[in-house]
């Protein structure tokens, strides 16, 4: 199936550092790929994997669920993990909800974590109709390209499939039950304008994530999909900071 102008994966081999970058829900790796190249010109190994589902059709993305986008994610880890001494996850949205169950399951294995505006739940009233609603409704209105830099386009859907939806919706509730499992570094960035994912969501993960190393930083002028905005050099230069402050020294 044709994809999205953008929305391709992208890997890069680099050093024995790997990062592992994470798009979200009804997006694409065109959201990540600035990010992603970045990243790999510092010498990190990357790799951006396109979720099941994504960058393509709606009509496609309705036919999967939580399992096919974390068993993507599980094996570009693999991947990662088989090439590098150490991988780190960044994700957006829900690409922020697989790092974080990335993190819960394979333990000291995430050495970091860097998330952009992280989802485990949301506060709107419809997600409690989900159950059925998915039965009788097939998608409702896009939610994608919260951006606040004109111009800027992540190569998301215009509709959301609410049988994929009601699976993600399921899927938070498991990510929020292990999240004091989680000991690895966290950088978590979150927009003050955010019209897709609630304050609440950041306070939810900073308050009951098990990590001693926590650090928070606000977005003044960035949107939702912060890595295409104007506060994205912030987001790069903070990733890189973190991953080589958190990264153990080459031996020699």
């Amino acid at each position: 199936m044709p994809l999205i102008p953008g929305a391709e994966p992208y890997s890069h081999d680099g050093g024995e550092v790997g990062v592992l970058v994470l798009h979200g829900f009804t997006g694409s790796p065109k959201s990540m790929r600035p990010w992603a190249e970045h990243l790999a010109a510092e010498g990190f190994t990357v790799r951006l994997p396109r979720l099941p589902g994504h960058g393509t059709t709606w009509q496609e993305m309705s036919l999967t669920r939580w399992d096919d986008w974390y068993a993507e994610v599980s094996r570009a880890f693999d991947d990662l993990a088989g090439r590098c001494s150490t991988v780190f996850v960044a994700g957006l949205s829900m690409g922020g909800s697989l790092a974080l169950r990335l993190a819960e399951t394979r333990g000291d294995a995430v050495a970091g974590l860097v998330l952009v505006n992280p989802a485990v739940h949301s506060e709107n009233k419809a997600f409690v109709a989900l159950p059925v609603l998915k039965h009788v409704v097939k998608t409702l209105n896009g939610i994608g390209n919260d951006i606040a830099m004109p111009g800027q386009d992540e190569g998301c859907y215009d509709k959301v499939p609410l049988k994929a939806l009601a699976s993600m919706s399921d899927a938070w509730r498991t990510v929020k039950a292990d999240l004091g499992r989680i000991s690895a570094p966290l950088l978590l960035f979150h927009s003050r304008q955010d019209h897709v994912v609630e304050p609440s969501n950041t306070a939810y993960i900073l308050g009951h994530i098990g990590s001693s190393d926590v650090e928070d930083r606000e977005l003044l002028r960035s949107y939702h999909v912060a890595t295409l905005d104007y506060d994205a050099p912030d987001i790069f230069a903070g990733s890189v900071e973190f991953i080589r402050k958190h990264a153990p020294a080459p031996a020699g």
